[in-house]
């Protein structure tokens, strides 16, 4: 079948059946902007004018109709002078006779329901094959950075850094494949008075202990002495208070307290001694952070350290204090006041001069911009910090640096657990690295149960089982929409039905196998397809196929790996139906039977290549 586009793209008189062969780049339209091109064409021979591409709403069509996309044509009505249900039967009449490969129209209302030939599709998917970049864009000299992880080096990673983690790392994926110059940026918050409560601890109860003599991994062993310094305080507290003291008094009295501010303003002084500590410990858990790392498979093209960032916030900070930016206090702390901006007072430098989080933040920033031609500075951070972001974008207005606009903080939600929320503190977390191995663990045990490991030999199944687990953990988190809080069960996602990795995997060694089996019976699938008796199951994957780039725009434009996630899913599920419904290598027709399996070809790519953006990795065998 020819597709075709209206002579008046070529500057040609517009009459009945004079058409041009469809051009590849016009063809490789998305179904928007192809349906906002026929439609104009429509509307300007039916009402004599030109209608902008904003009027035309195409959206897909409701499952509960008949049709592929549908025109709302409520906008077009006051160029119409007509009932909605008129104008769609217009516009509906007129499409058909000027486009061959529309089948058929249907109006509900003010909606114009447009199905499109057997044909039509066969070809959209002949278009999809022969694009190996199929959805992804070319680059397009815009330059991006996102720093995401961002952890403390008193504790190891826990399953909110993990969600932390996926997010930024899949999120950079999906920008780069939307032909963006992505920068990925750790900035690890090495120093502070957090930190120096696991080295108070550590130097007061560790009796020299280290990651070698415990055989316990760096940051896990670290994060067991800022345990040790909560309890340590919370029994001083107590202590103080049972002795008659008003609680806000006494917890400016606890000794370890004093102690810990002591190292911090040590620490800031450069004494030689608590560097010498500082560097040690925190040598012990960067180790066990590339191992974490490792293991979720995320990366970075740089990390930065606060302690070399937070100077440069101090001088900011100080050039604002000479500008009138911003303000100094009776006890000599540094703040900016925002109560005219609807907000509050801000702290910005202690009195004894020692820095805060956002200090740090607008130094690292301003460094970034200096290093970087970058166009936005995008922040993966939980919801908690939501005023941070505001109060930092507002500061560096202030400032007046006119790239301030350029700050995004891709807020997320909180992951909780069925027994509540998790507080590092308390050493009631999840620990990363434990719940990475649980899921590996309930990997193996699921897969034997269901008997998905039988053919597989040894280091097969170790592979595979690493591979479901890891699936499982990420997938379940990253299906869910960025901006909300979810629950995490390991078992539930786990499960191989339903909406879960495992599922999609499952799903693409099924057709990997099928491919496999085609290969043994020396069956050549070819590029295209010529075969168009399709049925309507097979153009709904079609469907699902097409509108891959549409759906990577879209995750690229809200930030949202759940996007991919599950459109993942859906392609997944529809093909499952259809493999249970049709035969594929036992097809007598031998056109249909090639047709399936360059659907089932294409599909098995659409997943991989999704599930890659998602850092999720899906094997050929189960």
């Amino acid at each position: 079948m020819n597709l075709h586009i209206p002579c008046k793209l070529y500057k040609m008189p517009v009459i009945r059946n004079c058409f041009l062969t469809l051009q590849p780049k016009f063809y490789e339209m998305n179904m928007e902007n192809l349906l906002q091109t026929y439609v104009q064409l429509a509307v300007e021979q039916l009402y004599g004018m030109i209608v902008a591409n904003e009027q035309i709403q195409i959206q897909i069509t409701n499952k509960d109709f008949e049709g592929d996309y549908t025109l709302v044509v409520f906008p077009l009505l006051r160029i119409s002078r007509k009932t909605p249900e008129a104008t769609a039967n217009d516009i509906g009449e007129k499409l058909r006779y000027l486009y061959s490969e529309i089948k058929s129209y249907n109006v509900i209302k003010g909606f114009l329901n447009i199905k499109f030939t057997s044909e039509f599709w066969i070809q959209r998917l002949n278009n999809a094959v022969e694009n190996e970049n199929f959805g992804f864009s070319n680059a397009n000299g815009k330059k991006l950075m996102i720093e995401y992880s961002s952890p403390n080096t008193n504790k190891p990673l826990h399953l909110g850094h993990i969600r932390n983690n996926l997010l930024g790392y899949t999120v950079a994926n999906i920008l780069e494949a939307g032909g963006n110059d992505v920068v990925k940026v750790n900035l690890v918050n090495d120093r502070g008075i957090h930190i120096c409560k696991s080295m108070l601890a550590w130097q007061k109860f560790g009796n020299g202990e280290t990651p070698e003599s415990s055989g316990k991994k760096g940051d896990h062993l670290v994060g067991e002495y800022y345990v040790r310094y909560d309890r340590e305080y919370k029994k001083q507290l107590a202590e103080i208070i049972a002795g008659g003291i008003d609680e806000d008094e006494a917890k400016r009295k606890v000794p370890i307290q004093i102690e810990v501010q002591e190292m911090l303003r040590k620490w800031e002084a450069k004494d030689p001694e608590t560097i010498a500590l500082w560097e040690k410990m925190n040598s012990w858990v960067y180790a066990g952070f590339d191992k974490t790392y490792k293991e979720l498979g995320v990366s970075f093209d740089k990390i930065y350290y606060e302690s070399q960032t937070y100077l440069a916030g101090k001088n900011l900070v100080k050039e604002g204090l000479g500008n009138g930016v911003f303000f100094k206090k009776e006890d000599g702390s540094v703040w900016i006041d925002l109560t005219a901006d609807g907000l509050d007072q801000k702290l910005l430098l202690r009195s004894d001069e020692t820095s805060v989080y956002i200090t740090q933040d607008i130094g690292t920033a301003r460094q970034r911009i200096d290093e970087y031609n970058i166009e936005q500075m995008i922040y993966v951070v939980g919801n908690e910090q939501n005023y941070h972001f505001q109060v930092l974008k507002l500061i560096l207005k202030k400032l007046g640096f006119a790239w301030a606009d350029s700050v995004y903080h891709l807020s997320y939600g909180m992951v909780e657990l069925p027994e509540g929320k998790m507080k590092s503190r308390e050493g009631t977390v999840v620990d990363a690295d434990d719940l990475i191995e649980l899921m590996i663990s309930t990997a193996r045990d699921m897969s034997k149960q269901l008997g998905k490991l039988d053919d597989l030999n040894a280091a097969e199944i170790d592979n595979v089982c690493r591979m479901i687990g890891l699936g499982a953990l990420k997938y379940f988190i990253l299906k869910v929409d960025p901006k909300k809080t979810m629950l995490f069960d390991p078992k539930e996602s786990v499960d191989f039905n339903g909406n879960t990795g495992p599922f999609i995997q499952y799903t693409y060694a099924r057709i990997n196998s099928v491919l496999r089996k085609a290969n043994e019976q020396q069956i050549k699938i070819p590029q295209k397809s010529v075969y168009a008796n399709i049925s309507e199951k097979e153009i709904s994957i079609i469907k699902l196929i097409n509108i891959f780039p549409e759906t990577l725009a879209l995750a690229a434009k809200e930030f949202s790996p759940a996007v991919i996630a599950n459109y993942t899913y859906d392609i997944a599920k529809e093909f499952n139906q259809f493999y249970h419904e049709h035969q594929i290598l036992r097809e007598e027709n031998e056109e249909l039977k090639l047709f399936r399996l360059i659907m089932a070809k294409k599909v098995a790519i659409m997943i991989k290549k999704s599930m890659k953006l998602l850092g999720i990795d899906v094997p050929d065998r189960m």
